[in-house]
């Protein structure tokens, strides 16, 4: 399956030759006119990388990814822009950015960090961590404070959730339908008493508070 990557340039011509030259090289390329549209379609299909330009008609396209950084959306990102001072450079990286490439460019060179940063990224995802706690995924292990947790696979699975959605509160019928995947054949018990006894695996001496609860809504890691 291509890597899908997600143009969003106010440059017609500009946007469809970056469209043109992506998809001939392997990606799978969908550009955008605008910001408009584009957090939706992040939320409802899977992207492996932003390219971005900066000069956007109706925003400003590195305060678009610093807002999605804020919202946990974490997708690397590559701004493509006239800005050129070593002070938009620096912005652009705080806000969020993963590269800079300059206008005008050669489009092979968007092409080969387009490659290079996705595939440094996969690499990276191998590992997800919160505070102390860090779980493998390739080897489905996981450590807290380098100390090796014994979980059983709906725990490493509810703990991976909760990583993925850190800081954001989980419902117990979003839980039940991630992870059990059936939610009418279980109750809010069922996710009460496995969180719980993830709670006692992550946490057994009680003073980290990893996952709290969210009265009458359900849980957060935090």
């Amino acid at each position: 399956m291509s890597d899908t990557v997600v143009i969003i340039e106010d440059e017609q011509d500009l946007l469809e030759l970056m469209e043109f030259h992506l998809n001939k090289a392997g990606f799978d390329a969908i550009g955008f006119l605008s910001v408009k549209n584009v957090e939706k379609f992040l939320s409802e299909e899977k992207c492996h990388l932003l390219v971005v330009d900066r000069n956007l008609k109706e925003s400003e396209g590195s305060e678009f990814v610093e807002h999605l950084r804020k919202k946990g959306i974490n997708i690397p990102a590559i701004f493509v822009t006239a800005k050129d001072k070593d002070s938009d450079v620096e912005e652009g990286f705080l806000r969020g950015g993963d590269d800079y490439l300059k206008k005008p460019f050669n489009m092979q060179e968007l092409i080969l960090r387009a490659k290079a940063l996705i595939s440094r990224t996969k690499h990276e995802a191998k590992n997800i961590c919160f505070r102390d706690i860090l779980l493998n995924l390739d080897s489905r292990e996981v450590f807290i404070s380098d100390e090796k947790a014994d979980l059983t696979k709906l725990e490493f699975e509810l703990l991976k959730l909760f990583v993925q959605n850190k800081n954001s509160v989980l419902n117990r019928d979003f839980l039940l339908e991630k992870i059990w995947q059936d939610e009418d054949s279980f109750q809010e018990k069922t996710v009460n008493v496995a969180i719980s006894r993830l709670c006692k695996k992550i946490d057994p001496q009680k003073n980290k508070k990893y996952i709290k609860p969210v009265w009458g809504v359900g849980y957060i890691l935090c």
